[in-house]
Protein backbone atom coordinates (compact mmCIF):
# COMPACT_ATOMS: atom_id res chain seq x y z
CA UNK A 1 0.00 0.00 0.00
CA UNK A 2 1.49 3.29 -0.86
CA UNK A 3 2.17 6.71 1.09
CA UNK A 4 0.56 9.90 0.44
CA UNK A 5 2.25 13.16 1.05
CA UNK A 6 -1.08 15.60 2.54
CA UNK A 7 -2.01 19.11 3.36
CA UNK A 8 0.71 20.07 5.59
CA UNK A 9 3.69 19.43 3.27
CA UNK A 10 6.73 21.90 3.72
CA UNK A 11 8.46 21.32 0.91
CA UNK A 12 11.82 21.13 2.42
CA UNK A 13 12.41 17.32 0.68
CA UNK A 14 13.34 15.68 3.54
CA UNK A 15 11.49 12.60 2.26
CA UNK A 16 13.21 12.83 -1.10
CA UNK A 17 16.12 12.44 0.08
CA UNK A 18 15.67 8.78 2.16
CA UNK A 19 13.34 7.47 -0.55
CA UNK A 20 15.54 4.50 -1.94
CA UNK A 21 13.24 4.47 -5.24
CA UNK A 22 13.25 7.79 -6.39
CA UNK A 23 9.05 7.91 -5.83
CA UNK A 24 8.83 11.77 -4.83
CA UNK A 25 8.91 14.32 -7.12
CA UNK A 26 9.86 17.20 -8.13
CA UNK A 27 13.04 16.68 -6.43
CA UNK A 28 15.23 19.81 -5.85
CA UNK A 29 17.12 18.94 -8.81
CA UNK A 30 13.96 19.00 -11.29
CA UNK A 31 13.04 22.43 -12.94
CA UNK A 32 9.46 22.37 -11.23
CA UNK A 33 10.86 21.84 -7.89
CA UNK A 34 9.71 24.79 -5.10
CA UNK A 35 7.08 26.05 -7.93
CA UNK A 36 4.52 23.19 -7.11
CA UNK A 37 2.14 23.23 -4.36
CA UNK A 38 3.77 20.44 -2.34
CA UNK A 39 5.40 17.35 -3.05
CA UNK A 40 4.13 13.96 -4.41
CA UNK A 41 4.26 10.43 -3.88
CA UNK A 42 4.24 8.29 -7.11
CA UNK A 43 2.06 5.32 -5.87
CA UNK A 44 3.23 3.15 -8.79
CA UNK A 45 6.57 3.19 -7.70
CA UNK A 46 6.36 3.39 -4.19
CA UNK A 47 7.51 0.30 -2.19
CA UNK A 48 5.84 1.10 1.38
CA UNK A 49 8.85 1.38 3.09
CA UNK A 50 7.44 4.37 5.13
CA UNK A 51 11.04 6.34 5.19
CA UNK A 52 9.32 9.50 3.80
CA UNK A 53 6.97 9.12 6.56
CA UNK A 54 9.99 9.14 9.07
CA UNK A 55 11.88 11.88 7.44
CA UNK A 56 9.04 14.31 6.95
CA UNK A 57 9.65 17.52 10.02
CA UNK A 58 5.82 18.23 9.75
CA UNK A 59 4.29 14.77 9.75
CA UNK A 60 2.00 15.28 6.78
CA UNK A 61 3.07 11.82 4.93
CA UNK A 62 0.63 8.77 5.73
CA UNK A 63 -0.23 5.35 4.11
CA UNK A 64 -3.01 5.66 1.64
CA UNK A 65 -5.27 3.15 3.63
CA UNK A 66 -4.41 5.07 7.14
CA UNK A 67 -5.60 8.66 5.63
CA UNK A 68 -8.73 10.08 7.60
CA UNK A 69 -11.89 11.09 5.74
CA UNK A 70 -10.74 14.35 4.98
CA UNK A 71 -7.50 13.60 3.88
CA UNK A 72 -8.44 10.90 1.60
CA UNK A 73 -8.84 13.57 -1.32
CA UNK A 74 -5.12 13.23 -1.56
CA UNK A 75 -4.76 9.73 -2.43
CA UNK A 76 -5.63 11.00 -5.84
CA UNK A 77 -3.86 14.41 -6.15
CA UNK A 78 -0.37 12.67 -5.40
CA UNK A 79 -1.37 9.90 -8.08
CA UNK A 80 -2.81 12.59 -10.76
CA UNK A 81 0.37 14.11 -10.54
CA UNK A 82 2.07 11.65 -12.47
CA UNK A 83 -1.00 10.96 -14.57
CA UNK A 84 0.93 11.81 -17.56
CA UNK A 85 3.39 9.20 -17.48
CA UNK A 86 3.67 6.55 -19.67
CA UNK A 87 2.06 2.91 -18.41
CA UNK A 88 2.81 0.99 -21.26
CA UNK A 89 6.60 1.94 -20.99
CA UNK A 90 6.27 1.15 -17.15
CA UNK A 91 4.55 -1.93 -17.62
CA UNK A 92 7.02 -3.16 -20.11
CA UNK A 93 9.86 -2.49 -17.43
CA UNK A 94 8.10 -2.71 -13.94
CA UNK A 95 12.00 -2.15 -12.09
CA UNK A 96 11.28 0.09 -9.51
CA UNK A 97 12.90 3.66 -10.38
CA UNK A 98 16.00 4.14 -8.25
CA UNK A 99 18.02 6.39 -8.13
CA UNK A 100 20.48 6.78 -10.76
CA UNK A 101 23.85 6.19 -9.82
CA UNK A 102 26.37 8.88 -10.51
CA UNK A 103 29.75 10.98 -9.67
CA UNK A 104 29.74 11.57 -5.90
CA UNK A 105 28.56 15.17 -4.73
CA UNK A 106 29.84 17.18 -2.16
CA UNK A 107 27.92 20.95 -1.59
CA UNK A 108 30.22 22.10 0.41
CA UNK A 109 34.13 21.55 -0.78
CA UNK A 110 36.43 22.34 2.35
CA UNK A 111 39.89 22.11 2.84
CA UNK A 112 40.94 20.10 5.92
CA UNK A 113 43.11 22.70 7.28
CA UNK A 114 40.54 25.89 7.37
CA UNK A 115 40.25 27.20 10.10
CA UNK A 116 36.67 27.33 11.96
CA UNK A 117 34.63 30.09 11.11
CA UNK A 118 33.04 32.23 13.63
CA UNK A 119 29.58 33.07 11.88
CA UNK A 120 26.48 35.10 12.98
CA UNK A 121 22.99 34.38 11.95
CA UNK A 122 20.57 37.11 12.35
CA UNK A 123 17.20 36.00 12.41
CA UNK A 124 16.03 32.45 13.82
CA UNK A 125 13.54 31.79 11.20
CA UNK A 126 13.63 29.14 9.05
CA UNK A 127 15.34 30.68 6.69
CA UNK A 128 17.76 31.70 9.43
CA UNK A 129 17.32 27.61 11.22
CA UNK A 130 18.49 26.08 7.87
CA UNK A 131 21.59 28.18 7.75
CA UNK A 132 22.43 27.15 11.36
CA UNK A 133 21.87 23.29 10.00
CA UNK A 134 23.59 23.71 7.19
CA UNK A 135 26.67 25.71 9.11
CA UNK A 136 26.95 23.28 12.01
CA UNK A 137 25.98 19.79 10.52
CA UNK A 138 28.37 20.59 7.30
CA UNK A 139 31.51 22.97 8.65
CA UNK A 140 33.12 23.34 11.86
CA UNK A 141 32.15 26.53 12.14
CA UNK A 142 30.77 28.21 15.42
CA UNK A 143 27.82 30.25 15.24
CA UNK A 144 26.41 32.68 16.90
CA UNK A 145 22.37 32.70 16.49
CA UNK A 146 20.73 36.31 16.84
CA UNK A 147 17.40 37.57 17.25
CA UNK A 148 15.48 40.55 18.05
CA UNK A 149 12.96 39.07 20.14
CA UNK A 150 12.58 37.26 23.06
CA UNK A 151 11.72 33.74 21.98
CA UNK A 152 13.30 32.06 18.46
CA UNK A 153 11.19 30.88 15.74
CA UNK A 154 10.10 33.85 13.81
CA UNK A 155 7.44 33.18 11.61
CA UNK A 156 7.39 30.01 12.07
CA UNK A 157 6.50 30.40 15.91
CA UNK A 158 4.54 34.04 15.06
CA UNK A 159 3.08 33.27 11.70
CA UNK A 160 1.40 29.89 11.62
CA UNK A 161 -2.00 29.87 12.19
CA UNK A 162 -2.38 28.30 15.84
CA UNK A 163 -4.67 25.53 14.28
CA UNK A 164 -1.99 24.01 12.11
CA UNK A 165 -0.02 22.45 14.60
CA UNK A 166 1.63 20.27 12.47
CA UNK A 167 3.42 23.14 10.38
CA UNK A 168 4.76 24.41 13.66
CA UNK A 169 6.13 21.08 14.38
CA UNK A 170 9.68 21.25 12.30
CA UNK A 171 10.04 24.28 15.23
CA UNK A 172 10.82 21.28 17.39
CA UNK A 173 13.73 20.34 15.01
CA UNK A 174 15.20 23.60 14.59
CA UNK A 175 14.95 23.97 18.27
CA UNK A 176 17.53 21.20 19.22
CA UNK A 177 20.17 22.99 17.50
CA UNK A 178 19.57 25.81 20.33
CA UNK A 179 21.69 23.60 22.20
CA UNK A 180 24.19 22.35 20.06
CA UNK A 181 27.78 22.91 21.56
CA UNK A 182 28.92 25.09 18.59
CA UNK A 183 26.09 27.55 18.86
CA UNK A 184 25.69 30.67 21.05
CA UNK A 185 21.95 31.96 21.15
CA UNK A 186 21.43 35.42 22.21
CA UNK A 187 17.84 36.67 22.00
CA UNK A 188 16.20 40.26 22.59
CA UNK A 189 19.18 41.94 20.41
CA UNK A 190 18.35 44.12 17.85
CA UNK A 191 20.72 44.78 14.90
CA UNK A 192 20.61 48.87 14.82
CA UNK A 193 19.68 49.28 18.55
CA UNK A 194 21.90 46.88 20.40
CA UNK A 195 24.41 46.45 18.04
CA UNK A 196 25.22 47.52 14.83
CA UNK A 197 26.52 45.87 11.20
CA UNK A 198 29.87 46.94 11.29
CA UNK A 199 30.37 45.69 14.80
CA UNK A 200 28.99 42.67 13.87
CA UNK A 201 31.29 42.25 11.12
CA UNK A 202 34.31 43.09 12.95
CA UNK A 203 33.41 40.27 15.68
CA UNK A 204 32.92 37.82 13.09
CA UNK A 205 34.32 35.88 10.19
CA UNK A 206 30.62 36.33 7.98
CA UNK A 207 27.20 37.49 9.06
CA UNK A 208 24.04 35.88 7.68
CA UNK A 209 21.14 37.77 7.67
CA UNK A 210 18.01 35.79 7.76
CA UNK A 211 15.73 38.94 8.77
CA UNK A 212 12.82 38.47 6.56
CA UNK A 213 9.78 40.64 5.55
CA UNK A 214 7.80 41.44 7.64
CA UNK A 215 6.11 44.55 6.49
CA UNK A 216 2.86 44.42 4.72
CA UNK A 217 2.31 45.32 1.01
CA UNK A 218 -0.10 48.50 0.52
CA UNK A 219 -3.58 48.30 -1.40
CA UNK A 220 -2.84 51.81 -3.25
CA UNK A 221 -6.58 52.55 -2.64
CA UNK A 222 -7.73 55.61 -1.16
CA UNK A 223 -8.88 54.96 2.47
CA UNK A 224 -6.62 52.12 3.58
CA UNK A 225 -5.33 54.16 6.97
CA UNK A 226 -8.45 54.62 8.10
CA UNK A 227 -9.41 53.03 11.57
CA UNK A 228 -10.47 49.22 11.14
CA UNK A 229 -8.28 49.17 8.11
CA UNK A 230 -5.88 46.79 8.89
CA UNK A 231 -2.77 44.70 7.55
CA UNK A 232 -2.95 40.67 7.75
CA UNK A 233 0.53 40.50 9.36
CA UNK A 234 -1.00 42.60 11.92
CA UNK A 235 -3.93 39.89 12.56
CA UNK A 236 -1.77 36.96 12.48
CA UNK A 237 0.94 38.30 14.88
CA UNK A 238 -2.15 39.66 17.18
CA UNK A 239 -3.54 35.78 17.55
CA UNK A 240 0.02 34.20 17.76
CA UNK A 241 1.02 36.36 20.69
CA UNK A 242 4.21 38.90 18.62
CA UNK A 243 5.45 41.13 21.30
CA UNK A 244 5.02 43.74 18.99
CA UNK A 245 1.28 43.81 18.97
CA UNK A 246 -0.98 44.97 21.52
CA UNK A 247 -3.29 42.51 22.88
CA UNK A 248 -6.20 45.15 21.92
CA UNK A 249 -4.81 45.59 18.32
CA UNK A 250 -7.82 43.59 16.83
CA UNK A 251 -11.38 44.69 17.02
CA UNK A 252 -13.73 41.89 16.70
CA UNK A 253 -17.17 44.42 17.46
CA UNK A 254 -18.34 43.72 13.56
CA UNK A 255 -20.62 41.44 12.19
CA UNK A 256 -19.02 41.47 8.51
CA UNK A 257 -14.63 41.38 7.61
CA UNK A 258 -13.38 41.87 4.08
CA UNK A 259 -10.31 40.82 3.44
CA UNK A 260 -8.44 41.71 0.04
CA UNK A 261 -6.36 38.69 -1.07
CA UNK A 262 -7.18 35.45 -0.63
CA UNK A 263 -3.31 33.72 -0.36
CA UNK A 264 -2.94 30.75 2.43
CA UNK A 265 -2.56 33.63 5.12
CA UNK A 266 -5.90 35.33 4.15
CA UNK A 267 -7.72 31.87 4.58
CA UNK A 268 -5.84 31.45 8.01
CA UNK A 269 -7.46 34.41 9.19
CA UNK A 270 -10.88 33.63 7.48
CA UNK A 271 -10.60 30.56 9.65
CA UNK A 272 -9.71 31.82 12.58
CA UNK A 273 -12.18 34.33 12.46
CA UNK A 274 -15.15 31.73 11.73
CA UNK A 275 -14.07 28.83 14.00
CA UNK A 276 -15.63 27.48 17.13
CA UNK A 277 -13.06 29.39 19.99
CA UNK A 278 -13.45 25.81 21.64
CA UNK A 279 -11.74 24.30 18.74
CA UNK A 280 -9.01 26.68 19.98
CA UNK A 281 -8.21 25.91 22.90
CA UNK A 282 -5.16 24.03 23.79
CA UNK A 283 -3.55 25.39 20.62
CA UNK A 284 -0.99 28.25 20.48
CA UNK A 285 -3.16 30.75 20.05
CA UNK A 286 -2.41 34.09 22.16
CA UNK A 287 -4.74 34.02 25.51
CA UNK A 288 -5.89 37.52 25.03
CA UNK A 289 -6.72 36.68 21.10
CA UNK A 290 -8.78 33.46 22.29
CA UNK A 291 -10.57 36.06 25.06
CA UNK A 292 -11.44 38.26 22.12
CA UNK A 293 -12.42 35.46 19.69
CA UNK A 294 -14.89 34.26 22.37
CA UNK A 295 -16.63 37.63 22.44
CA UNK A 296 -16.53 38.39 18.80
CA UNK A 297 -19.47 39.16 16.83
CA UNK A 298 -17.86 38.62 13.08
CA UNK A 299 -20.47 35.82 11.32
CA UNK A 300 -19.13 36.69 8.10
CA UNK A 301 -15.36 36.79 6.41
CA UNK A 302 -15.71 37.64 2.62
CA UNK A 303 -12.63 37.44 0.50
CA UNK A 304 -12.42 39.50 -2.33
CA UNK A 305 -10.16 38.58 -5.24
CA UNK A 306 -8.87 40.34 -8.16
CA UNK A 307 -8.22 37.06 -10.35
CA UNK A 308 -10.71 34.05 -10.89
CA UNK A 309 -11.13 30.78 -8.94
CA UNK A 310 -8.93 29.28 -11.28
CA UNK A 311 -5.92 31.00 -10.16
CA UNK A 312 -6.75 32.38 -7.24
CA UNK A 313 -3.91 32.77 -4.79
CA UNK A 314 -4.58 29.79 -2.01
CA UNK A 315 -3.04 26.47 -2.54
CA UNK A 316 -4.91 23.52 -3.04
CA UNK A 317 -4.45 22.05 0.25
CA UNK A 318 -5.45 25.24 1.98
CA UNK A 319 -9.11 25.22 0.44
CA UNK A 320 -9.33 21.65 0.79
CA UNK A 321 -8.90 22.14 4.51
CA UNK A 322 -11.40 25.33 4.31
CA UNK A 323 -14.22 23.34 2.75
CA UNK A 324 -13.78 20.25 5.20
CA UNK A 325 -14.39 22.70 8.03
CA UNK A 326 -17.20 21.93 10.14
CA UNK A 327 -17.87 24.99 12.00
CA UNK A 328 -18.85 27.37 9.41
CA UNK A 329 -19.95 27.26 5.45
CA UNK A 330 -17.81 28.26 2.86
CA UNK A 331 -20.08 30.26 -0.15
CA UNK A 332 -19.03 31.87 -3.33
CA UNK A 333 -20.08 34.74 -4.35
CA UNK A 334 -22.31 34.32 -7.88
CA UNK A 335 -22.82 37.90 -9.10
CA UNK A 336 -20.12 37.16 -11.68
CA UNK A 337 -21.11 34.54 -14.74
CA UNK A 338 -17.72 34.05 -15.24
CA UNK A 339 -16.81 32.77 -11.82
CA UNK A 340 -19.36 30.20 -11.88
CA UNK A 341 -18.47 29.23 -15.41
CA UNK A 342 -15.05 28.51 -14.65
CA UNK A 343 -15.96 26.75 -12.03
CA UNK A 344 -18.37 24.43 -13.60
CA UNK A 345 -15.85 23.47 -16.32
CA UNK A 346 -12.83 22.96 -14.36
CA UNK A 347 -11.58 19.39 -14.00
CA UNK A 348 -13.25 18.30 -10.37
CA UNK A 349 -9.21 18.29 -8.56
CA UNK A 350 -7.98 21.99 -10.10
CA UNK A 351 -8.17 24.95 -8.21
CA UNK A 352 -11.68 26.26 -9.38
CA UNK A 353 -13.27 22.51 -9.41
CA UNK A 354 -12.51 22.11 -5.29
CA UNK A 355 -15.99 24.62 -5.72
CA UNK A 356 -18.06 22.84 -7.77
CA UNK A 357 -20.47 21.35 -4.51
CA UNK A 358 -19.90 24.92 -2.84
CA UNK A 359 -23.21 26.85 -2.43
CA UNK A 360 -23.53 29.59 -4.76
CA UNK A 361 -24.89 32.98 -3.82
CA UNK A 362 -25.88 36.41 -4.93
CA UNK A 363 -25.09 38.27 -2.14
CA UNK A 364 -26.58 41.69 -0.78
CA UNK A 365 -23.92 43.31 0.13
CA UNK A 366 -26.35 46.35 1.86
CA UNK A 367 -27.43 43.69 4.01
CA UNK A 368 -26.18 42.23 7.12
CA UNK A 369 -24.86 38.79 7.21
CA UNK A 370 -26.72 35.95 8.28
CA UNK A 371 -27.00 35.28 12.21
CA UNK A 372 -27.95 31.21 11.93
CA UNK A 373 -24.55 30.19 10.99
CA UNK A 374 -20.81 31.81 10.52
CA UNK A 375 -19.35 31.79 7.01
CA UNK A 376 -17.13 32.65 4.53
CA UNK A 377 -17.74 33.68 1.02
CA UNK A 378 -15.18 34.15 -1.69
CA UNK A 379 -15.85 36.66 -4.47
CA UNK A 380 -13.58 36.55 -7.63
CA UNK A 381 -12.90 38.75 -10.33
CA UNK A 382 -13.33 41.67 -7.58
CA UNK A 383 -10.36 44.61 -7.83
CA UNK A 384 -10.60 47.28 -4.63
CA UNK A 385 -11.29 50.31 -5.46
CA UNK A 386 -11.52 52.50 -2.27
CA UNK A 387 -11.79 51.62 1.55
CA UNK A 388 -15.09 53.78 2.38
CA UNK A 389 -15.59 55.50 5.72
CA UNK A 390 -15.49 59.07 7.24
CA UNK A 391 -13.54 58.73 10.79
CA UNK A 392 -13.84 54.80 10.37
CA UNK A 393 -13.91 51.64 8.25
CA UNK A 394 -17.59 51.82 6.68
CA UNK A 395 -16.86 49.29 3.94
CA UNK A 396 -15.01 48.50 0.63
CA UNK A 397 -15.65 49.56 -2.65
CA UNK A 398 -14.83 46.92 -5.31
CA UNK A 399 -15.06 46.56 -8.85
CA UNK A 400 -18.43 43.86 -10.37
CA UNK A 401 -19.62 43.06 -13.49
CA UNK A 402 -22.58 45.82 -13.59
CA UNK A 403 -20.22 48.74 -12.09
CA UNK A 404 -18.66 49.36 -8.36
CA UNK A 405 -20.66 47.74 -5.21
CA UNK A 406 -20.29 48.69 -1.96
CA UNK A 407 -19.74 46.13 0.78
CA UNK A 408 -20.90 47.30 4.08
CA UNK A 409 -18.34 46.32 6.77
CA UNK A 410 -16.53 47.68 9.93
CA UNK A 411 -13.66 46.23 9.34
CA UNK A 412 -11.04 45.71 6.26
CA UNK A 413 -7.94 43.69 6.19
CA UNK A 414 -5.30 44.07 3.66
CA UNK A 415 -3.77 40.79 2.72
CA UNK A 416 -1.75 41.17 -0.30
CA UNK A 417 1.69 39.59 0.86
CA UNK A 418 4.67 40.78 2.84
CA UNK A 419 7.79 43.14 2.01
CA UNK A 420 11.06 43.36 3.20
CA UNK A 421 11.96 46.45 5.57
CA UNK A 422 15.78 48.26 5.24
CA UNK A 423 18.37 47.28 8.08
CA UNK A 424 20.93 49.96 9.19
CA UNK A 425 23.94 49.48 7.45
CA UNK A 426 22.61 46.80 4.76
CA UNK A 427 21.99 47.83 1.00
CA UNK A 428 18.16 47.91 0.45
CA UNK A 429 16.63 47.38 -3.22
CA UNK A 430 13.45 49.55 -2.46
CA UNK A 431 11.58 47.67 -5.69
CA UNK A 432 11.81 44.38 -4.73
CA UNK A 433 11.95 44.91 -1.07
CA UNK A 434 15.16 42.39 -0.71
CA UNK A 435 18.58 42.97 0.31
CA UNK A 436 21.07 43.27 -2.93
CA UNK A 437 23.23 40.18 -3.39
CA UNK A 438 24.41 37.77 -5.84
CA UNK A 439 24.12 33.69 -5.09
CA UNK A 440 23.95 35.37 -1.44
CA UNK A 441 26.63 37.27 -1.41
CA UNK A 442 25.14 40.90 -0.02
CA UNK A 443 27.03 43.74 -3.11
CA UNK A 444 29.44 46.02 -1.61
CA UNK A 445 29.57 44.22 1.74
CA UNK A 446 32.25 41.57 2.15
CA UNK A 447 31.68 39.06 4.94
CA UNK A 448 27.66 39.56 4.56
CA UNK A 449 25.68 37.46 3.39
CA UNK A 450 21.56 37.36 2.82
CA UNK A 451 19.09 34.48 3.08
CA UNK A 452 15.52 33.52 2.99
CA UNK A 453 12.61 35.88 2.08
CA UNK A 454 15.76 38.89 3.14
CA UNK A 455 17.28 37.97 -0.49
CA UNK A 456 14.53 36.08 -2.82
CA UNK A 457 11.43 38.28 -1.33
CA UNK A 458 8.20 36.89 0.41
CA UNK A 459 7.97 33.90 -2.04
CA UNK A 460 8.04 29.96 -1.12
CA UNK A 461 7.49 28.17 1.99
CA UNK A 462 9.39 26.90 4.99
CA UNK A 463 10.91 24.14 2.91
CA UNK A 464 11.95 26.67 -0.31
CA UNK A 465 14.22 27.96 2.59
CA UNK A 466 16.35 24.85 2.29
CA UNK A 467 18.17 25.21 -0.55
CA UNK A 468 17.93 28.89 -0.02
CA UNK A 469 20.00 28.51 3.00
CA UNK A 470 22.38 25.70 0.69
CA UNK A 471 23.12 28.19 -2.01
CA UNK A 472 24.02 31.22 0.66
CA UNK A 473 26.22 28.91 2.75
CA UNK A 474 28.07 27.53 -0.09
CA UNK A 475 28.70 31.20 -1.28
CA UNK A 476 30.38 31.92 1.88
CA UNK A 477 32.43 28.61 1.95
CA UNK A 478 33.71 29.26 -1.31
CA UNK A 479 34.59 32.67 -0.26
CA UNK A 480 36.55 31.63 2.82
CA UNK A 481 38.41 29.29 0.93
CA UNK A 482 39.23 31.28 -1.47
CA UNK A 483 40.69 34.53 1.10
CA UNK A 484 38.22 36.83 0.86
CA UNK A 485 36.47 36.97 4.06
CA UNK A 486 37.72 40.40 5.98
CA UNK A 487 40.78 39.12 8.25
CA UNK A 488 40.24 39.52 11.69
CA UNK A 489 40.01 42.20 13.82
CA UNK A 490 39.73 42.30 17.29
CA UNK A 491 37.29 40.89 18.96
CA UNK A 492 34.08 43.08 20.92
CA UNK A 493 32.46 42.01 24.13
CA UNK A 494 30.02 39.81 23.97
CA UNK A 495 27.00 41.09 22.66
CA UNK A 496 23.87 42.10 25.58
CA UNK A 497 21.10 40.32 26.76
CA UNK A 498 18.11 42.12 26.97
CA UNK A 499 14.97 41.22 28.83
Amino acid sequence: MAFAITQTCCNDASCVAVCPVNCIHPTPDEPDFGTTEMLYVDPRTCIDCGACADACPVDAIFPVDALSAPLQVYEKINADFYADRDPIAEAADPTPNFHAWGPPVFSHTIPADLTPLDVAVVGSGPAGMYTVQELLLHTNAWVTLIDRLPVAGGLLRYGVAPDHPSTKKIGAAFARFHTHPRLRLRLGVEVGRDVTTAELAARHDAVVYAVGASDARRLGVPGEDLPGSLAAATIVAWYNGHPDVPADAVDLSTERVVMVGTGNVALDIARVLTTDPAALEGTSVAPHALARLRSSKVREVVLVARRGPDVAAYTRPELLALLEHDDFDVVVDAQDERVTQAIDEAAPTAKAGLLQGVAREVVDWSAPPPTDRRRIVLRFLSAPVEVVGNTEVRGLRTTGPDGNVEIIAGRVVRAVGYRGTPLPGLPFDEVTGTVPHTGGRVEGLTGAYAVGWAKRGPSGGIGANRACSRETVGTLIADAVAGRLPARRRRFPRLPRRS
